[in-house]
């Protein structure tokens, strides 16, 4: 069974930092790609920011230059590396990962971990 767990979520004032962390269980080899997201209060949610297998990296324009995810292999972890934060940053993040499959793509989901930026 996949679990994704994430943790590092927390109150921060505007302008600080945060570091989010999603450890996976087996090798993150095996996800075709890993991401954040993120659902602000009355809101969808959105892609912050993935990573494939292959190293690719996209991020979403509202975090561009102040968002930076990457990932250890060797702890199957992810990382979501948080700074210059503003209040509309608020939001429950989860950490996705997604499995290509003769059914199509898998996708398993963390719990989430709460960021609440403060102004």
């Amino acid at each position: 069974q996949v679990q994704l767990v994430e943790s590092g979520g927390g109150l921060v004032q505007a302008g600080g930092s945060l570091r989010l962390s999603c450890a996976a269980s087996g090798s993150i080899f095996s996800y075709n790609a890993m991401g954040w997201y993120r659902r602000a209060p009355g809101k969808q949610r959105e892609l912050a920011a993935a990573i494939t297998s292959g190293g690719s990296i996209n991020y979403a324009d509202s975090v561009k230059g102040r968002f930076t995810i990457s990932r250890d292999n060797a702890k199957n972890t992810v990382y979501l590396q948080m700074n210059s934060l503003k209040p509309e940053d608020t939001a429950v993040y989860y950490c996705n990962a997604d499995r290509l499959g003769g059914a199509g793509v898998l996708r398993y989901w963390g719990q989430g971990t709460q960021v609440t930026v403060s102004s």
